[in-house]
C-alpha cells in the first residue's frame, strides 16, 4: 500500500521556491502551499498557493506537515529555519530524483540538492545548504551549514566549505582547498589557495576584491 506523502508547507514564493516546489513535486509531495510576507498582496506562486505569512506558523503546523525553507540568501535562511526549529516544525530535505548521491553521503536536515547534481562518496552536507543545479562535490567534501553552491560549480576532492559561504555560478575549486565561513566566491571563478573567513573573491586565480 503506498503512503502518502506529508503537507508540505514552503517558507518563501520568489524564484527559489518555484525551484523547491518543483523538486518536492518530483519526489511525490501533492498538497504544497507557501508562507509569504506580502500575503495575501501574492495570491500564488505559479500553481502553489501562498497560504499565509510567516507569523502564521504555529497554526499551520501539524504533525502531518514537512516544512522547507526556500530563501536564497544564507543568513535569512539560518534564521527562519531555526524559528521553524523553535517551533516544533518537522523540516524535510529535498533531493531531486535525478541527483547522484554516492555511498556514505551525510545531507543535513533543510538542505536542497538540485536537478543533476553530484556528490560523491564520503562527503557531508550541512543543514540548510543549497547545491543548485548540475554542480558537483567530489569526494570527502564537506559543505558546511547553510552554504550556496551555485549552478554549475565543481568542488574537487576534499573541499572545505564553511558555514553561510556563497560559491557563484560555473566556479571551479581544487583539491583540499578550505573556503572560510561567509565567504563569497564570484561567478565563474578558480580558486587555487584556501579563502578566509568573510572574505570576497573573484578571478582565475580567485583573488581578494577590494572593499568600497
Amino acid at each position: 500500500m503506498a503512503t502518502t506523502k506529508p503537507k508540505l508547507r514552503i517558507v518563501g514564493a520568489g524564484g527559489h521556491a518555484k525551484v523547491v516546489a518543483d523538486c518536492a513535486e518530483q519526489l511525490g509531495y501533492k498538497d504544497i502551499g507557501m508562507l509569504d510576507d506580502n500575503y495575501p498582496a501574492t495570491q500564488a506562486c505559479e500553481h502553489w498557493p501562498v497560504v499565509g505569512t510567516s507569523s502564521q506558523i504555529t497554526e499551520l503546523n501539524d504533525a502531518h506537515t514537512h516544512w522547507f525553507v526556500a530563501i536564497g540568501n544564507n543568513a535569512v535562511r539560518a534564521k527562519l529555519q531555526a524559528q521553524l526549529l523553535a517551533l516544533g516544525c518537522t523540516l524535510t530535505t529535498l533531493v531531486h530524483p535525478s541527483a547522484v548521491i554516492g555511498g556514505n553521503v551525510s545531507i543535513g536536515a533543510g538542505t536542497l540538492v538540485l536537478a543533476n547534481a553530484v556528490v560523491n562518496a564520503f562527503s557531508r552536507i550541512g543543514q540548510g545548504s543549497i547545491l543548485n543545479t548540475a554542480c558537483s562535490i567530489d569526494h570527502d567534501g564537506d559543505i558546511g551549514d547553510f552554504v550556496h553552491i551555485a549552478p554549475g560549480v565543481r568542488l574537487a576532492g576534499a573541499v572545505r566549505v564553511k558555514q553561510k559561504t556563497f560559491i557563484g555560478i560555473g566556479s571551479c575549486v581544487i583539491q583540499q582547498i578550505t573556503i572560510g565561513s561567509e565567504v563569497t566566491v564570484g561567478a565563474g571563478s578558480t580558486v587555487i589557495r584556501d579563502i578566509p573567513d568573510q572574505a570576497r573573491v573573484a578571478g582565475n586565480p580567485a583573488r581578494a576584491l577590494q572593499q568600497k
